[in-house]
């Protein structure tokens, strides 16, 4: 199965993939990288894994649906079979989300559908958990939809919530058993044990 890997920052999601494919615990060919940041950790980490690297973003298609079509076509240029955001901070827009409906996922550092949605990323989601005094929280994959953290949820993983925890030592505990679960719904999907709508 053909991957289409879309970061915004550090891409320690995407190298996580990467490096799955490499070893063969994921049955899978990472086609293409596409980033909204030239200089983010995801283009260097594609760059060093051979992976086909796109910069599509607002300064090379200054008009939306520009861009939409130019995402679009790299996926299907690259014969992408399924869209995987690893920490891409942009929403989609139509034409991505009709040509690869039911094949686009993402991953959401909380347990859905509490603490999702606009504003929900990064420390503030594990701020929100703190917040709110929970003592658990999780990951989510989710399929993607035209809005925020509304698709259906495919899988999730609970990880505790630790006396004396502040955002950042949630978010460290979060992120790496982020990364391993994707990776591991990945592989349920491609082997089939999960299907996907």
């Amino acid at each position: 199965m053909k991957l289409g890997l879309l970061a915004s920052g550090r891409g320690t999601v995407v190298q996580a993939i990467l490096d799955a494919c490499r070893s063969g615990r994921l049955a899978a060919e990472p086609a293409l990288v596409i980033s909204n940041n030239s200089r983010s950790g995801a283009a260097e980490r594609a760059r060093l894994g051979g992976v086909p690297f796109c910069h599509l973003s607002g300064r090379t298609h200054p008009d939306a649906d520009a861009l939409d079509a130019a995402i679009a076509a790299a996926l299907e240029a690259h014969a992408v079979e399924l869209v995987v955001l690893a920490g891409y901070m942009k929403q989609l827009g139509p034409q991505v989300l009709a040509r690869f409906r039911g094949r686009i996922l993402n991953t959401h550092p909380a347990l859905l559908p509490r603490f999702g949605g606009p504003g929900m990323y990064g420390k503030h989601v594990h701020e929100a958990v703190l917040a709110a005094g929970e003592n658990e929280t999780g990951v989510s994959i989710h399929l993607v939809d035209a809005d925020y953290d509304t698709g259906r949820v495919l899988a999730q993983c609970r990880v505790p919530v630790l006396e004396g925890d502040d955002a950042g030592r949630l978010a460290e505990r979060v992120q790496k058993r982020e990364r391993a679960f994707y990776v591991d719904t990945l592989r349920e999907i491609v082997e089939g044990r999960l299907e996907l709508p």
